[in-house]
This record gives C-alpha cells, structure tokens and sequence, in this order.
C-alpha cells in the first residue's frame, strides 16, 4: 500500500513557474508507475502526466506539453511535476497518483490518490 501526499502549491503570476511534490510512503514505491492530474472548478479531472517506475516512459496531456515536466526520484519516495509558463487556466487543484500499470494511471484509474493541492495562477 501507497500513501501519497503533495506540496508545493500556491498562488503565482502568469508566465511563473511552481514545483510540486509528490511525497510517497512504502519501500515499495518505485515499483509504481505515477502520474499528476487536475481538476478546476467546474470541469471533469484532466490527466496532466504520468511517468513510469524506471522513468523511461513519459506521457504528457498536449495542455502542457513543452511547459511541465515529470520527474521522479524513488531513492527519496517522491514525484515531481515542474511547471514552468504557467497561465490562468493551469489553475486548479492538482492531484498525484500512483498505480501498478502506467496503463492504470493514464487512464485515470490508479490505485492510489493523494489529497491535491491548491494552483492558482493570477493574470
């Protein structure tokens, strides 16, 4: 089992960047593949990324392609999601995620949801 916990949110200008964070418990967590979603208000959740165990597998929504980027480090347990450009209708609460599949998690159904944290971009 996966406990997941972000961070790093906050509010910023258009055009500023933000690092959220991923913090995940169990030794068992680079065995998962995991990914970053959102959800603003008003609107369906929207993948964002997912990356796999070993990194060699990145998948990216075309919404932010060229602007974020997803990193692992699974010696410390945590996921990354650096935004860079970001623009007001990045805003939303972001969610990580972790699953067994990449599969799983790029479908919007892995195994494991952490609690989101708030993105707020200003124009």
């Amino acid at each position: 089992q996966v406990q997941l916990v972000e961070s790093g949110g906050g509010l910023v200008q258009a055009g500023g960047s933000l690092r959220l964070s991923c913090a995940a418990s169990g030794r068992t967590f680079s065995l998962y593949a995991m990914g970053w979603f959102r959800q603003a208000p008003g609107k369906e959740r929207e993948f964002v990324g997912a990356i796999s165990w070993g990194s060699s597998t990145i998948n990216y929504a075309d919404s932010v392609k060229a602007r974020f980027t997803i990193s692992r480090d699974n010696a410390k347990n945590t996921g990354y999601l650096q935004m860079n450009t970001l623009r007001p209708e990045d805003t939303a609460v972001y969610y990580c995620a972790a699953g067994n599949t990449m599969n799983g998690v790029v479908r919007g159904t892995p195994d494991y949801w952490g609690q989101g944290t708030q993105v707020t971009v200003s124009s």
